[in-house]
């Protein structure tokens, strides 16, 4: 499924009315009936509630105001708390306005302080809230009685339901905006916004639905929008007659004197996707340790500086061994010894294979990320906000504050495929598409999930033939829904690096079983009206 940016949703409303007479009153009724059905399907019979719909000036209120009227022909009792003034409602919201003016619906207006005060009594004792106080075209933090009211709805026992996005939440970053309405179900329209869908905006939204309002396919599926939900394809069943060269012989350059677990997870993981050969360069003082725990790997043994990491003396003979390689991961635990870090920054321009970067390795190109641009070959970055502050010179705020945009800037600067990591990881290509992940959990937010993740993707391009922007999606899907598997068996605090890579081969199964399910539901997180 696509996602739509404010912007963008704005010309699909836009494009709907121009082109394909489905004019702005239509689209709100269909916005308002979407919304009420599923009040209805959550509540069941509305006869008797009481529900306060909260309406903002704009088109949300205007949405507001279609549910109120839906509620009340249902023997609902509904009291309209109004925050703008009628006179000032546009010629599309005007009309519903009326409507309720005329039906007799209760009208409560709030213009100061006191007037929020009069309506804290209704909103504490309503059995259910509708939130259409901003939609997603929110710029500056909520203050004044809007702060005022949104705190009283979240301070209520009432369900919540959002028109759009939880009013204060950013539609475009999903940040919240001083403060945000905290719902127990929103209703978005046409397509997802970027909000509904990044932290923290999604952990206020509660259940998500989206309904299309519509809108013709073919405006859905625009070319020009850019970010997606990661799709779910079928996943390559293993050849009957598959060997250990057919699935994929992959070079992990990675591990140091003090980084014993970055290698051996990394490595572990690309076996444990259905790699064939897992060949590990990483010091010889090391190897015999990392080895005791992972038999299965080949060991490619390296000399090693004073401090314990790769030196750089070994450059030609990786470059040699790089060649024969399906592909390279780079990185992981390799210490920022000054040598070794100009060992990556060496290596990264010179190998001519698909090459992973991750953890250490991303810092080696703090300051040199023309290597990237230059390579013949692809490469994907697989950063953490920190990484990619330093990468691009920023504060990792400022990173978590505009995932979407950092993320899309950078695998186009570079030409690279850039993983950013995070909650709902984003797969950005150098095309400009970005896709957002839906699996995963906080319990993988533990030393050595990430050097797993970098296995996955090797595996899902050296093992699966997955092309190499497709594998890092999988990737990621697949480390995600093998943490999930590990939560529920565990719980999410218990969740360690072993315990993803010990579910990383149930994911692949489960995948495989499930996947047309996880496609009609977006793995459970949105429901189509």
């Amino acid at each position: 499924m696509k996602v739509a940016t404010v912007a963008q949703m704005r010309q699909l409303d836009r494009t709907a009315i121009d082109q394909y007479a489905i004019s702005g009153p239509i689209l709100m009724e269909n916005a308002g009936e979407a919304a009420y059905y599923v009040m209805l399907k959550t509540l069941g019979n509305l006869s008797g509630l009481d529900i306060v719909v909260v309406c903002g000036g704009g088109h949300n209120g205007g949405d507001g105001l279609v549910v109120a009227r839906k509620l009340h022909s249902m023997g609902a009792r509904v009291l309209i708390v109004c925050l703008g003034k009628p006179d000032k409602f546009d010629a599309t919201v005007r009309p519903f306005y009326e409507m309720v003016e005329k039906l007799g619906i209760s009208l409560a207006f709030v213009h100061d302080d006191q007037d929020v005060e009069k309506i804290d009594t209704a909103l504490s004792e309503a059995d259910a809230i509708v939130d259409a106080i901003f939609g997603t075209g929110l710029s500056r933090d909520v203050g004044g009685r809007y702060a005022d009211i949104i705190a009283q709805i979240n301070a209520s026992p009432a369900l919540v339901f959002s028109i759009d996005i939880p009013s204060g939440i950013q539609g475009d970053t999903g940040q919240v905006m001083g403060i945000a309405v905290q719902a127990d179900v929103t209703i978005t329209f046409g397509l997802p916004k970027p909000g509904n869908l990044l932290f923290p905006g999604f952990e206020y939204g509660g259940d998500l639905y989206v309904t299309h309002i519509s809108f013709p396919p073919e405006l859905r599926e625009r070319k020009d929008l850019y970010i997606a939900i990661s799709p779910f394809p079928p996943m390559p069943e293993r050849q009957g007659n598959a060997h250990k060269g057919s699935v994929g012989k992959v070079m992990f350059v990675a591990g140091a004197q003090r980084y014993l677990g970055a290698p051996y997870f990394a490595s572990m993981a690309f076996l444990r996707a259905g790699g064939g050969l897992a060949y590990l360069a990483t010091p010889e003082t090391v190897a015999p340790f990392i080895g005791v725990k992972g038999s299965e790997i080949v060991f490619l043994p390296q000399r090693a500086t004073e401090a314990g990491s790769i030196a750089l003396e070994n450059l030609d003979d990786l470059l040699a061994e790089s060649e024969g390689m399906t592909m390279v991961c780079l990185g992981s635990g390799i210490s920022l010894e000054p040598e070794t870090q100009a060992l990556v920054r060496t290596l990264t321009a010179q190998i001519t294979r698909p090459l992973l970067i991750d953890g250490d390795g991303l810092t080696a190109l703090v300051g040199h990320l023309d290597v990237i641009k230059h390579r013949s070959a692809p490469t994907i970055l697989t950063p953490h906000p920190g990484e990619m502050a330093r990468l691009l010179n920023v504060t990792v705020r400022e990173v978590q504050s505009n995932r979407v945009d950092i993320a899309r800037g950078a695998a186009v600067k570079w030409g690279a495929t850039v993983v950013l990591k995070g909650a709902h990881t984003l797969i950005a290509h150098p095309d400009g598409n970005v896709y957002i992940n839906l699996t995963g959990n906080a319990g993988m937010a533990t030393a050595g999930s990430g050097d797993v993740l970098t296995g996955v993707i090797a595996g899902m391009y050296a093992a699966l033939h997955f092309d190499l922007e497709s594998a890092a999606q999988m990737g990621v899907l697949i480390h995600g829904l093998a943490g999930d598997l590990a939560a529920a068996d565990l719980g999410e605090e218990g969740v360690i690096a072993r315990d993803i890579l010990a579910h990383v081969p149930d994911a692949i199964r489960t995948y495989r079983r499930e996947y047309l399910q996880m496609a009609e539901t977006y793995y459970g997180k949105i429901a189509l009206l």
